[in-house]
C-alpha cells in the first residue's frame, strides 16, 4: 500500500524576498530582515533566514531555547567581540544572552528549538 506524498513548500532566496523583521521590539533602525521557513511565533521554534544589513544591531535578548545559526555570507560581531564569518556555525544554549552587530552585512540561516 502506498501513501500519497506531499512536497512541503520550498523557500528560495532568489525568488522569495526577505522582509523587515519586526518581532521582539525590532524597528527599521535595527536594519534586520528575515524570511521565515518554518518559524512559529507562538512556540518560538523553527527556522528562518535572517539578514543584518550593513550597520545593523540586533536587540539584546535571552534565549528560552537553543538558537543556532549558520553564517551563509558576510560577517558579524557577537556581543563578546567574537567575529563570525561565512561558514561558521554558532549554537547558543537556553538562557544565553547576546546581541549581534554587522558593519558590512551578514546573512544567516537560523534554527530555534527546545529539547
Amino acid at each position: 500500500m502506498s501513501r500519497a506524498f506531499s512536497v512541503p513548500p520550498i523557500i528560495n532566496l532568489q525568488r522569495d524576498k526577505l522582509v523587515p523583521y519586526r518581532l521582539e521590539g525590532y524597528t527599521a533602525e535595527n536594519r534586520c530582515q528575515w524570511l521565515p521557513v518554518s518559524f512559529n511565533a507562538e512556540t518560538q521554534c523553527g527556522s528562518y533566514y535572517f539578514q543584518l544589513l550593513p550597520g545593523a544591531v540586533t536587540v539584546p535578548h535571552v534565549h528560552p531555547g537553543y538558537e543556532e545559526f549558520y553564517v551563509l555570507e558576510g560577517e558579524g560581531v557577537e556581543s563578546d567581540g567574537t567575529v563570525i564569518r561565512a561558514g561558521d556555525f554558532i549554537s547558543f544554549p537556553p538562557g544565553s544572552y547576546h546581541f549581534t552587530r554587522s558593519d558590512k552585512g551578514c546573512l544567516v540561516l537560523v534554527f530555534e528549538w527546545r529539547p
